[in-house]
């Protein structure tokens, strides 16, 4: 019981990485705090929770709004009394393409998503870990913040997830006396909806990998259960690769 009775924000948590680790969190006794736009998909995650006997509650919002952050830490203190740790995951990779003819809209749009919702995020969570004694907090980055080889027509993207990397470890470095941890995990491709279906494309992407395969959801949670756990205590500003060998074919 990796989380036992700790107190846990997740963004992103409808679907994916974020659904597949409210339902890990939830098993290692996390009582959680779920937050994504899609109102129906959260409830029928909390109930689901609340079937393996854990507690969640939900709130439907935009990360993009500094007010949806505040309002994920106030709910946590008035459902469970506390935070404890935060795995701000939601994220977007917006129209792909070169930098040249790119819609300045959607370049704003994937900064807003991925990077400055996550200084709302901490802006907001620190304080409320601070009060506690301090706390995790987990921004999911992506390798193609890490090393973009053969990847094209990302930029927005790539800059974002490489923006949330900086933002780690200034986090981090501020706040390690508080005893508040801060780290970026660093999926590799994985199974979700951002991936699409096509399975040629599934394919493709698999051959990336050293593994030859993609990742699901439940092993990027298993990553994030770590880093946001006990179990790595004296882990923080880190950027931590779970990418199944991806950058070392593309660095």
């Amino acid at each position: 019981m990796l989380l036992n009775k700790k107190t846990v924000i997740i963004t992103g948590a409808s679907s994916g990485i974020g659904a597949a680790a409210a339902l890990t969190f939830a098993q290692a006794g996390a009582n959680l705090v779920l937050g994504a736009r899609r109102a129906d998909r959260l409830d029928a995650l909390c109930s689901q929770i609340e079937d393996i006997g854990a507690s969640a509650v939900s709130l439907a919002g935009d990360v993009r709004e500094e007010e949806y952050a505040a309002a994920l830490v106030e709910l946590a203190g008035f459902r469970f009394g506390r935070l404890d740790a935060a795995f701000n995951n939601a994220g977007v990779m917006g129209t792909t393409g070169p930098v040249a003819y790119m819609d300045p809209d959607n370049w704003h749009d994937v900064i807003a998503t991925n990077l400055t919702s996550a200084f709302f995020a901490a802006k907001h969570q620190i304080p409320a870990l601070r009060v506690n004694g301090g706390g995790a907090i987990l921004f999911t980055s992506s390798f193609v913040g890490h090393t973009n080889g053969g990847l094209p027509g990302m930029a927005a993207y790539a800059a974002s997830k490489a923006g949330l990397i900086g933002l780690t470890q200034a986090l981090a470095n501020e706040h390690g006396r508080d005893n508040i941890r801060v780290n970026a995990l660093l999926p590799g491709g994985t199974r979700t909806d951002m991936a699409g279906d096509d399975p040629d494309t599934h394919a493709f992407i698999a051959g990336l990998h050293a593994l030859d395969r993609m990742a699901t959801p439940e092993e990027i949670a298993q990553a994030a259960l770590f880093l946001l756990s006990a179990a790595s205590s004296f882990v923080t500003g880190s950027a931590m690769l779970a990418d199944g060998g991806v950058s070392v074919r593309l660095g």
